[in-house]
């Protein structure tokens, strides 16, 4: 009766550790150039040891439900991220239009999106004097327009591990960064992705002027949108294939970039 007491005990103290740890929401903000960005470092409280730390910048709505979602699976039990608010607090995209605003002023100073990106980078790095972040371990990842930004990240010679880019946008105003680049870059794009995929040839002659490891991946039968869980238009469609294919990939990237192995 007594052993009944103590493991009855004991699984309610495991139950209730359980309901302790979850995956934090830790909201992060900074201000560049009289705009404050509103970001969440996103990581679970479960584990103490220091892990890798990522910046991750999704695609072109921001910061939403749906990205924290996202983060929290990448994350798991290995990474600490920080998802990324690259258009400032007050813009908040909800439909194809209002995002596409959010975008252009980007897209149309390259140099703007690298020094916003680079500033994320800094304040990850601060996240570390209260969050488990090795130091020694930094990388970023990006989903559409967010593979832009870290492909950015990587052009301005920032000092991270790796940059992992998920059917992001291929094109640079400046092939000669490349020269740059210190991070290993895998690049994942889907064969039938029209608005990516005409400026492969490009990005390939960009690349061959670094001499930094680096893959640029196709996944056949695959469109835009390959890891967006809630898009299904024709020319923006997940594929939970090919998602699947890019995730292992990533991770084994990015294993090998923090440890120095190919």
């Amino acid at each position: 009766m007594r052993i009944a007491r103590v493991c009855c005990a004991l699984l309610l103290s495991g139950l209730a550790f359980a309901a302790q740890a979850k995956m934090v929401h830790k909201p992060v903000e900074w201000s560049q150039d009289g705009t404050t960005f509103h970001s969440v470092l996103v990581y679970d409280d479960a584990i103490t040891s220091k892990r890798p730390g990522l910046v991750m910048v999704p695609n072109w709505y921001g910061v939403t439900d749906l990205a924290l979602k996202k983060a929290e699976g990448v994350a798991g039990k290995d990474y600490v991220i920080l998802v990324t608010d690259m258009y400032g607090a007050q813009v908040r995209p909800t439909s194809d239009d209002q995002a596409m605003a959010a975008v252009k002023p980007l897209y149309g100073d390259r140099a703007l999106m690298r020094k916003r990106i680079n500033l994320a980078l800094d304040q990850l790095k601060a996240q570390a004097k209260t969050a488990p972040i090795d130091l020694t371990k930094l990388a970023a990842i990006g989903f559409c327009f967010g593979g832009s930004a870290v492909l950015d990240l990587a052009r301005s010679g920032a000092d991270v591990a790796a940059v992992v880019s998920f059917h992001g946008a291929l094109q640079t105003d400046d092939p000669s960064l490349a020269k740059q680049i210190k991070a290993r870059v895998l690049v994942m794009n889907g064969a039938n992705d029209k608005g990516t995929m005409p400026d492969a040839d490009k990005f390939m002659d960009e690349m061959r002027g670094s001499k930094t490891d680096w893959e640029f991946l196709v996944f056949g039968n695959t469109v835009h949108c390959f890891t967006e869980t809630d898009q299904h238009k024709e020319g923006c469609m997940y594929d939970e294939r090919s998602a699947q294919r890019s995730y292992r990939l990533m991770h084994d990237w990015l294993r090998g970039a923090f440890t120095g192995t190919p």
